[in-house]
Parts: structure tokens; C-alpha cells; sequence
């Protein structure tokens, strides 16, 4: 089997599996959905606050974030308790080719996510943004999961299965709302404000909020932090597994 062929069946193994698991994607797709469709446009909101151009840059960055961390952390510590790593070293087949599958299962969350959420804003909400905004905010949304996917790894590299799921909500849920995607984060105090340039989702919301005109703002600070975000847990990830498969 050539290297390419071996990463397409990854891949479309991969997808199958997850696919195959409403568990996993039903809560995934439907959890920022159901959270801007309560807040962003079934509650009323007062003043000159467009809610639902708002709620949908953030929600759909809060979406990402969540198949990323626990399609890495929480799958890829059972699979490597289970022993799924050890065996998939010894296959004839590229040892990067499972975690580039998961991978592109994550990116494909982020593009259905976002058109779950595009669609819902454009046709309920009332959103309208020019063509090029839509893209921007595409690219930003599934391009802006990588770091997550370097988090997720790095979760799974470390934890135990039977925590993994534990760990990675205590790190999605409160980064996300300290970050400001849960609620405006010139509503928070000022050293949680300051706080928040510490977290990777902070900046990925605010890289949306740029791309969907919410916020002025340059995106080049905020593309770099993400970049060095993914470098760290990256280097982090790939520590702590060459030490499992050293054990």
C-alpha cells in the first residue's frame, strides 16, 4: 500500500467510525447550535447590541474548539491504553497517518459546524454579511482548530481514559467562557480580561470577530498566537508520547 492510500483509508476509517457514533456527533453539531439559537436569537436583547451577528462569531468558535479536544484528547487516550498505538506502529502503514485522519475528522467538524450555524444565522437571525466575510470566517473557524487539535493531542498523550473526558472539559468549558465566547468579555473584570490573552480560544473568538466585522482589529497578532499555541502543545504531545512508547 503506498503512503497516500494508507492515509486516504485512515482517514475514511476514521470518519466511518466517528460517524457511526451519534453519541459523540449529535452533542458535538447540535451543542452550539442549540446554545445560539437560546441566546443569540430566542432571548431578547436590548440596546444597540446586534446579538445575533455577535453570538454567531463566538458560538461558532465555542463549536470548533469541541470536537477538536476531545476527538484527540478523549479518543486517543483509550486508543492508547487500549493498546491501539502499539498496534498501529507495527502496521504497514505511516505512524502519522491515524493522527492525520483525526485530524481531517476535525476540520470536518469545524466546516459542518460553521454551515450549521451560517445557515441558522443567515436564515433566522437575520445576519448579513458580505460573501468574502463568510469565507473569512470559514477559513478562520477551521484552520483555527489546529492549536485545539495540538491541545487535544497533548491531553491524550498525558491522561488516563477513564479521565480523559473529566480533564478535557475542565480545559474546554472555562477557557472558553473566561475567553469570551460564552459572553462579552468587556463584561468581565479587568484581570480576567488580561487573563484571557493567556488562552488560545480567546484569540481564535477574536480572529472571528475580526472576520465577521464585529470587532476592529488586527488578525496578525492573534494568527500568531495561535500558531505559537500549536508549536508548544505540539512539542509538548510529542514528548509525552515518545516517553508511552518508550514504557
Amino acid at each position: 500500500m503506498s503512503a497516500m492510500n494508507a492515509y486516504r483509508a485512515a482517514i475514511v476509517a476514521e470518519l466511518r467510525k466517528t460517524f457511526r457514533q451519534p453519541g459523540f456527533v449529535l452533542p458535538s453539531l447540535l451543542f452550539p447550535v442549540c446554545f445560539y439559537l437560546l441566546f443569540g436569537i430566542l432571548l431578547p436583547h436590548r440596546g444597540e447590541f446586534n446579538a445575533a451577528s455577535w453570538f454567531f462569531a463566538s458560538y461558532a468558535a465555542f463549536g470548533v474548539i469541541g470536537p477538536a479536544l476531545f476527538g484527540f484528547g478523549a479518543a486517543l487516550a483509550v486508543e492508547r491504553e487500549a493498546g491501539w498505538l502499539d498496534l498501529q506502529r507495527v502496521a504497514p502503514m505511516p505512524a502519522s497517518a491515524p493522527l492525520v485522519a483525526k485530524l481531517v475528522l476535525s476540520l470536518v467538524f469545524a466546516a459542518v459546524i460553521f454551515a450549521l450555524l451560517s445557515a441558522l444565522a443567515a436564515s433566522v437571525g437575520g445576519v448579513r454579511l458580505p460573501p468574502l466575510r463568510w469565507l473569512a470566517s470559514g477559513a478562520v473557524l477551521v484552520l483555527g482548530t489546529l492549536p485545539f487539535c495540538a491541545l487535544g493531542l497533548l491531553i491524550g498523550s498525558q491522561v488516563r481514559a477513564r479521565s480523559a473526558a473529566g480533564v478535557v472539559n475542565l480545559i474546554y468549558l472555562p477557557m472558553s467562557a473566561l475567553s469570551g465566547l460564552w459572553f462579552p468579555i468587556a463584561l468581565m473584570p479587568p484581570l480576567v480580561q488580561k487573563l484571557a490573552l493567556l488562552l488560545p480560544a480567546y484569540h481564535l473568538g477574536q480572529l472571528n470577530f475580526i472576520a465577521t466585522a464585529q470587532v476592529p482589529g488586527n488578525w496578525t497578532s492573534h494568527a500568531l498566537a495561535l500558531s505559537v499555541f500549536a508549536v508548544i502543545f505540539m512539542a509538548l504531545a510529542a514528548r509525552g508520547l515518545s516517553r508511552s512508547e518508550s514504557r
